[in-house]
């Protein structure tokens, strides 16, 4: 109910532009007769709001009972609408709040779904980098074991050599 007022009278309030009422002008006749005779009547001024019925808010389209005063019944209706309108309403939202926990929840294990998976990932790409390094190891100690040894049968060739010459 409390909605159904402040939204009231927040339209009422925004909308004060378009139901202002203009003072019509003064006739020109006989303009001094009139300031003697009763003083100027005071011109309401241009921003002040035109009272709506309740029904103008409720039903737009019914223009014709728009002037006309609601009885008890009628404002009973329109408060159990106005009621039905705001039960349906939170039942929505709730439905709605309730499919909101359900896919937050459905993310949530997908999320440490993901987290388990990269993590793993990343163990394995551990694994590899430190194969990759042991292997790189190996063939560097495999090609300066074959340096030494290809030296050490240079280095006795070119000794017989000399040897054989002498």
């Amino acid at each position: 109910m409390r909605a159904v007022v402040y939204s009231l009278l927040g339209l009422s309030l925004l909308s004060t532009a378009v139901w202002a009422e203009e003072t019509p002008p003064a006739p020109a006749a006989a303009p001094a007769v009139q300031a003697a005779a009763a003083p100027p009547p005071q011109p309401l001024p241009a921003n002040k709001p035109k009272i709506l019925p309740v029904s103008a808010t409720l039903n737009p389209s019914a223009q014709a009972s728009e002037n006309k005063a609601l009885t008890a019944e009628q404002l009973i209706k329109n408060k159990a609408l106005q009621d039905a309108k705001m039960k349906a309403l939170v039942n929505d939202q709730h439905s709605r709040l309730q499919q909101l926990e359900k896919a937050n929840l459905e993310a949530l294990a997908q999320n440490q779904e993901l987290q388990l998976k990269n993590d793993s990932l990343g163990v394995q790409v551990q694994v590899l980098q430190s194969e990759r390094s042991a292997q790189m190891f190996l063939y560097g100690a495999a090609t300066i074991a074959a340096g030494v040894l290809l030296g050490f049968l240079i280095a006795s060739y070119v000794y017989t050599k000399r040897r054989r010459q002498w």
